[in-house]
């Protein structure tokens, strides 16, 4: 918990990738429907360069303990995918939540992911993207909170 981890340190543990084989995952949710987890990968600034206009989704935390995530463009309340994370508790789904500050450091070098833990839903509004109010079961270290927080109030 808080620690940093690189998104192949991550897919690995989460089976994702194996041996044998490597995952081609690049997205910013990756799903293993064995584990019943999704694991959210988080980049708090984004820029224009870095990203498309329907990519660059408003992420921030509110509190210590609670985070603001968009979701994929293509879920709503009304079909599958948002309803995979309103009903989180009732598919018996993990959600695992890991931010970065931003892709790259100042060096240049890719920047790995802070890992904040579960994450229980608590509501939602609007749709493609929804907006996700996630409670995490433990509170986000203070360099993330400082950081995050920022971007909430611009």
């Amino acid at each position: 918990m808080h620690s940093r981890y690189n998104r192949d340190e991550i897919l690995t543990a989460l089976h994702f990738h194996h041996f044998d084989k490597k995952s081609s995952n690049r997205e910013g949710v990756a799903l293993n429907k064995e584990l019943k987890t999704e694991v959210l990968f988080v980049t708090l600034k984004k820029s224009e360069k870095e990203y498309s206009p329907t990519t660059l989704y408003d992420d921030y935390a509110i509190s210590e303990s609670l985070f603001h995530w968009q979701s994929q463009n293509r879920a709503s309340p009304d079909n599958a995918s948002g309803q995979a994370y309103i009903s989180q508790h009732i598919l018996g789904r993990t959600i695992l939540i890991f931010v970065r500050e931003q892709n790259e450091d100042e060096f240049g070098n890719i920047m790995s992911y802070v890992f904040l833990g579960k994450a229980d839903f608590m509501r939602t509004s609007g749709q493609k993207p929804m907006n996700v109010e996630w409670k995490l079961q433990e509170p986000m270290p203070a360099y993330i909170w400082k950081e995050s927080g920022k971007l909430a109030v611009g």
